[in-house]
């Protein structure tokens, strides 16, 4: 795919609005915060492709960007305790009401700080993962904050913890330096050949 041809199409803030599937998705989920704007501008050699913010729960819709004949979906972030009930339910709607479409979604990326623990709410998105069937890999965020051993040392907890709920493999990655980011583009090129086969 050529990826520096990315393009932002749209964003919907419910269900409702949401398009109908006429091609291949790529799926990115994460706690807010956790880097996933950061993530898709440097996938696509962008610099504001996706809008970065240091406010937590800033993306409250799914957003769609075009790769070639292919899109990638951001979700909304989700854990951020500064939001109303109500916005909170709507968010969760959404999400849910993407899942629960025909979509023709490849795969899933999950985002997970490659520093900390997975949250609650994490551990609830990979139990969701696994109920539903949806096939995923990790990528841990923001590794350059790490060093060697604790690289290792994370790609090796975050296997035992994430391994049970069916994930398919882990990407350590850095935003700001560029880590693993090519074999993220090789999976997403590779996934994409072994889908279009399959259609």
């Amino acid at each position: 795919m050529n990826y520096a041809k990315a393009e932002f199409m749209a964003s919907y803030g419910l269900s409702s609005q949401l398009p109908e599937s006429d091609r291949i998705e790529f799926v990115m989920s994460g706690r807010s915060n956790v880097g996933k704007s950061s993530l898709i501008n440097k996938l696509c050699n962008r610099k504001n492709l996706a809008r970065v913010s240091s406010t937590p729960g800033k993306t409250a819709t799914i957003n769609f960007y075009q790769l070639d004949n292919v899109y990638l979906v951001d979700l909304p972030g989700y854990g951020y305790a500064k939001v109303s009930g109500a916005e909170r339910e709507r968010w969760d709607d959404l999400i849910n009401r993407y899942f629960e479409a025909r979509r023709q979604s490849a795969l899933l990326l999950q985002l997970l700080d490659s520093r900390h623990a997975p949250s609650a709410d994490d551990m609830q998105m990979l139990e969701y993962l696994r109920y539903h069937q949806i096939p995923f890999v990790i990528v841990l965020t923001k590794a350059d904050k790490l060093k060697k051993a604790q690289q290792e040392q994370a790609v090796q907890q975050f296997t035992e913890i994430c391994a049970p709920f069916g994930c398919q493999a882990i990407f350590l990655t850095s935003a700001e330096k560029g880590q693993g980011i090519d074999q993220l583009r090789e999976l997403l090129d590779r996934t994409l050949e072994e889908s279009s086969d399959g259609v």
